[in-house]
């Protein structure tokens, strides 16, 4: 017979967890509308300025920007991967660990250094004695546009000394609140495909296409890294949040099967008490 005290025990964990987990989801939702919004904001900006170089590079010799000379050969490959400081965030975390490491083990573990942003993706990588040349954590709580900055310098100081002869990126694109979709894609060189813009050729740029060049390409650089930190930042949220919202349903089920367990341990006990009376009544009698 099950222990009822073992049993209410477990229904009184159950419900603390449940409460914890509820208030978990309602904070990651709270989150998640305001890093959609900036999210959402940024896509955009990010697009038309891509689209702007693209058409000013028409004119311009791409061999002077540094952020853009494809190498001869490719030796050495820089990796920014993109995880969170924290779990209980379903597979997010995991996901994006696993992409990367195929990756990176399809290259070379000996030609490959990291760049590693969220506590998760480093912790994995330092145990596994991956070449970690970087790493950013304990900043999202408080996400500016000055982080990117500073990621994106040594980003371009590796790639400007030789140091790595391109690098690509792993991160969580958010679709929705309940999809997310792993990218992987190359950052340096930057590639921009001529595009047939609308843009008229009569327009007089100054002081010139190659200095208005040379000043947005580094700003659509730190732009592009402060995408990849708003995506991800807002797809952990939106996958804490589902998982939250699981985790929550599942005590509910826990909770409803221990207290069937609890009313028939109980009943059963109470039978076992009267059958005890009656037989002990019947043996006084006899």
């Amino acid at each position: 017979m099950a222990n009822l005290k073992n049993i209410r025990s477990q229904i009184k964990s159950v419900t603390s967890i449940q409460k914890v987990t509820k208030a978990m989801k309602m904070v990651a939702a709270a989150k998640l509308r305001k890093s959609q919004e900036r999210m959402e904001r940024a896509r955009p900006y990010s697009s038309r300025m891509e689209n702007l170089i693209s058409h000013l590079l028409k004119d311009v010799d791409r061999s002077v920007f540094a952020l853009l000379t494809v190498p001869e050969k490719i030796n050495n490959y820089g990796f920014l991967i993109v995880t969170a400081d924290r779990g209980l965030a379903g597979s997010f975390n995991t996901n994006i660990i696993k992409k990367a490491e195929m990756e990176i083990n399809n290259i070379g573990k000996e030609n490959t250094q990291l760049f590693c942003i969220g506590k998760k993706g480093y912790e994995h990588f330092k145990k596994r004695n991956y070449n970690i040349v970087n790493y950013y954590k304990d900043f999202w709580s408080n996400l500016r546009y000055g982080q990117a900055i500073t990621i994106g310098n040594d980003i371009i100081s590796s790639f400007i000394n030789n140091e790595i002869d391109t690098i690509k990126v792993v991160y969580n694109y958010f679709k929705n609140t309940a999809s997310q979709e792993i990218i992987y894609e190359q950052l340096l060189p930057l590639v921009f495909e001529n595009n047939d813009s609308n843009l008229s050729a009569d327009i007089i740029y100054e002081p010139s296409k190659i200095e208005i060049v040379k000043s947005l390409v580094p700003k659509y650089f730190n732009t592009e890294i402060w995408k990849y930190l708003l995506e991800s930042f807002a797809s952990e949220q939106a996958a804490r949040m589902l998982s939250m919202e699981n985790a929550t349903e599942n005590a509910k089920d826990m909770i409803n099967d221990l207290n069937l367990e609890f009313n028939k341990a109980r009943q059963t006990a109470i039978t076992t008490e009267m059958l005890e009376i009656v037989g002990g009544a019947e043996a006084l009698s006899n």
